[in-house]
């Protein structure tokens, strides 16, 4: 017997129509990822260069060591809420990868900051702020030693970055030589080495759990040399001219600043992230003017100029 069942038919598409499905929305996590690591990048860049305008003013009041210390437990205090438990539900994957941590601690936590602070005894903040405009080089150096060349044009930043710097540090001869410059120097290397470090960190761990496992590592680490400092050098005294900065960097310049600088490299690697890096010499050098009336003459000008064209020649993908 035949079937005599109402047959189903889908209606013809209205005229003028396409056919063709429409492709699934691009809004997913990948889309916006440029974008979103290079704003974080630069949220960190800003909230950095006043730290280091706050390094230069608390250098008579502060010792450097006891300034990176509260620095962390500030930052530990703020993050803890949000990292603590995240951080003891890790725990075993922090014992498989306890070296890294460290590395990463030590680096980018413990000695990086305490060497900004020292050379904020001797080195004014735009010097400071355009001495660490280098570490992007360093950063696409560490990146490209995972095995990739480099090539000719990167070769030539990196000269040209590190004329700009021998030229801030010993352009006026021996007579404007500081040994801040070189911590300075020292603290970029180590910047550099800890964002090369972000990127190798393992995918499975909590991006809040391991910002406050470094930031509890580095105040650990921290400890002898606070204990150091408080036989030697004594106490500060605890005022609105003390504490108020010192909230600023932990919870800022820390908590905040770092958080957004780990997240823009797990996004768009440190290379990029370093592009946006630039931008530190002139709000360090805007910054130190309006707030510490340090002037910023020619030679500074020049030295910006070649560390700035060294790092983007140095660091700019190829087309």
């Amino acid at each position: 017997m035949a079937d005599v069942r109402p047959r189903t038919t889908t209606p013809p598409p209205p005229t003028g129509s396409r056919t063709t499905a429409r492709p699934a929305a691009t809004s997913g996590p990948r889309a916006g990822a440029p974008a979103l690591g290079t704003a974080l990048a630069a949220l960190a860049t800003v909230v950095w260069a006043g730290s280091f305008v706050t390094s230069r003013a608390l250098h008579d009041s502060v010792p450097p060591v006891q300034h990176a210390f509260w620095r962390w437990v500030v930052a530990l205090a703020a993050v803890a809420p949000f990292g603590a438990r995240a951080a003891w539900r890790q725990r075993e994957l922090v014992r498989r990868h306890l070296g890294h941590v460290l590395l990463t601690s030590l680096l980018g936590v413990a000695v990086y900051n305490t060497l900004v602070n020292q050379a904020g005894l001797t080195t004014p903040a735009a010097n400071m702020g355009m001495i660490m405009a280098a570490s992007p080089v360093l950063m696409a150096a560490f990146e490209r030693a995972s095995g990739v060349r480099l090539g000719a044009r990167r070769v030539v930043g990196l000269l040209t970055a590190c004329a700009g710097v021998l030229l801030l540090v010993g352009g006026g001869g021996m007579a404007s030589f500081t040994a801040g410059d070189l911590w300075m120097i020292v603290a970029a290397c180590c910047f550099g080495s800890y964002s090369a470090l972000l990127r190798r960190r393992p995918a499975e761990f909590d991006g809040v759990a391991f910002l406050f496992t470094t930031f509890l590592f580095g105040t650990v680490l921290l400890l002898p040399a606070q204990a150091v400092s408080l036989a030697v050098q004594g106490g500060f005294e605890p005022a609105p001219g003390t504490v108020l900065p010192l909230l600023y960097v932990g919870v800022m310049s820390s908590a905040v600043a770092f958080f957004a600088w780990g997240k823009a490299i797990a996004l768009v690697g440190p290379t990029r992230a370093g592009l946006v890096y630039y931008l530190q010499p002139v709000c360090v050098a805007l910054l130190s003017w309006a707030l510490l009336g340090e002037a910023i003459g020619p030679r500074q000008a020049l030295c910006m100029a070649l560390i700035l064209g060294g790092v983007v020649l140095g660091t700019a993908s190829r087309r």
